[in-house]
């Protein structure tokens, strides 16, 4: 069995990963609160953790791991939402326009995240869900002396736990001098955090010994990943903007309530993302949402799924990422080869891997270089120059013609998260090598524009009309295709954001 390492954050320092059971491998993993649109900042946790959630069932077995990650939707920020929808006119009370403000962003997050190629966790519990284990926890907390009740409130006592600020490695002090808390006078210390607080008559609310109120954000992933993964589990991940104070709380008041249990024990977590090197933000105008880009942003362009993923894996994820116009373009590169790579034995070869449908490939068809590259703290920049420089130098010895090599290549891909079977490049790549070998397999669907407009510029060059045919080039690199010419012929490669009505009227 491969040996997987991993940084742990709380150790501050690369360990071997060893699961508790290896029939029983879990992880937890901080998700969003749904009040709006996921952004870029959002989706790179959750690719970094699909990657670690695909390599996990890799070598222990699918069977055997178990991935939580959940949502957040008691929140102030979707009771405002909710708020001015209906002082908007919408119909409802305001709990149950909270409840559908929650649905719908749900929706929204699962949409775009299954674009990035994530596959989703086991659980995704919702807080609303999980409240009767909130309140039980928190009086646990009350009667080991960790926790006291105040104005309606019931706060964590930081001090009751001696361990509090060894994750971020900062003293109590410290953290109250360098961090903004909220100072109210019923905490007994200024770093003490709310576990329950009163909800207003038209606020959503649960009853509770100390008042009809709602859950503090902290204890919400403390009872979920108890009540889920147990008193001790395997992996805890997130940003590091998590780390101090959401882990930091997490791990007191887990801790407290269950004095003998490990609670998380490797800590792992992802650097911020930058947008042209500065921090996204709204202000600053570089502020954008992952739907932005599917559907096409009018500053950055218009990017698939696999594009954005792409240019997440292509650095480290505890390093900081730019998304700028360099890594933008790098990513683009490499996906379209990668699907090049699939399509480059014609059409038949690449039908036989659509035929997989969702049936996922064999994990020991993926080469064991990739593997151990992300067996090494997801070291997804390594591997995936690894399966570039395999898939390109090895792809066409006579060997590899039998479709097996492909099959590697397609498993390998998709232990990276990538499925690119039916990408234009792909089916175009295809058609290009039927072309070449004299073999037309009516598989895909014809591309009318795009041969017509082919053809024109082979006509004009069989007449020597270069510029006509630079002019009809032009035209379909603008469309969003990739245009080459050679002695061979003409070959066109639909890439992502490709508009075939730019086409129309061509001549």
């Amino acid at each position: 069995m491969v040996d997987i390492r991993l940084y742990n954050t709380a150790t501050r320092s690369k360990e071997v990963f060893t699961p508790l059971d290896p029939r029983n491998v879990r992880m937890y993993v901080c998700g969003p609160t749904v009040y709006d649109r996921a952004h870029l900042g959002n989706a790179r946790p959750v690719v970094v953790f699909d990657v670690l959630y695909r390599l996990l069932r890799h070598v222990y077995g699918a069977e055997h791991v178990t991935y939580v990650r959940n949502f957040t939707d008691v929140d102030d920020k979707i009771n405002a939402t909710a708020l001015a929808r209906r002082e908007a006119g919408a119909s409802g009370s305001l709990e149950a326009l909270v409840h559908e403000r929650s649905d719908e962003t749900i929706g929204w997050y699962l949409a775009d995240m299954g674009a990035l190629g994530a596959l989703e966790p086991d659980h995704m519990p919702r807080a609303t869900e999980y409240i009767a284990p909130m309140v039980a926890m928190i009086e646990e907390l009350i009667a080991g002396g960790h926790a006291y009740e105040a104005e309606g409130h019931v706060l964590f006592a930081v001090e009751s736990y001696a361990d509090y600020g060894k994750l971020s490695g900062r003293s109590v002090d410290d953290m109250i001098a360098g961090a903004r808390v909220e100072v109210a006078p019923y905490k007994r210390n200024p770093m003490d955090f709310v576990l329950w607080k009163p909800s207003g008559d038209e606020e959503p609310g649960w009853n509770s010994p100390w008042g009809r109120g709602r859950p503090g954000w902290h204890i919400e992933c403390s009872a979920m990943s108890h009540e889920l993964l147990g008193d001790s589990f395997d992996i805890h991940g997130g940003g590091n903007d998590l780390q101090f104070p959401h882990h930091e709380n997490e791990i007191a008041q887990s801790k407290c309530a269950h004095p003998e249990a490990d609670f998380a024990r490797y800590w792992l977590h992802n650097e911020m993302l930058q947008v042209e090197g500065r921090k996204m933000s709204k202000s600053l105008g570089n502020f954008f949402t992952v739907h932005d880009l599917l559907e096409g942003d009018e500053v950055l362009g218009k990017f698939s799924g696999s594009e954005i993923r792409m240019a997440f894996l292509l650095s480290h994820y505890r390093g900081l990422m730019d998304f700028g116009a360099a890594r933008r373009k790098e990513a683009r590169a490499v996906v379209n080869e990668f699907a090049r790579i699939l399509g480059a034995q014609g059409s038949e070869k690449l039908s036989a891997l659509r035929a997989l449908g969702d049936e996922q490939p064999s994990p020991e068809l993926a080469f064991p270089e990739v593997v151990e590259a992300l067996s090494d703290d997801l070291d997804t920049v390594k591997a995936i120059g690894l399966l570039r420089r395999r898939a390109l130098y090895d792809r066409y010895p006579a060997s590899s013609r039998t479709g097996d090599f492909l099959e590697r290549v397609f498993a390998t891909q998709w232990l990276l998260g990538f499925d690119l079977r039916r990408s234009d490049v792909a089916v175009d790549s295809a058609r290009d090598a039927d072309a070449r070998r004299g073999v037309f397999v009516r598989s895909f669907a014809t591309m009318d524009e795009i041969e017509r407009v082919k053809g024109m510029i082979e006509e004009a060059r069989a007449q020597k009309d270069y510029a006509r045919s630079d002019h009809l080039r032009d035209a379909l690199v603008a469309a969003g295709a990739e245009v080459r010419i050679s002695k061979d012929g003409v070959s066109v490669t639909r890439l992502a954001g490709f508009d075939p009505s730019k086409l129309t009227g061509i001549r």
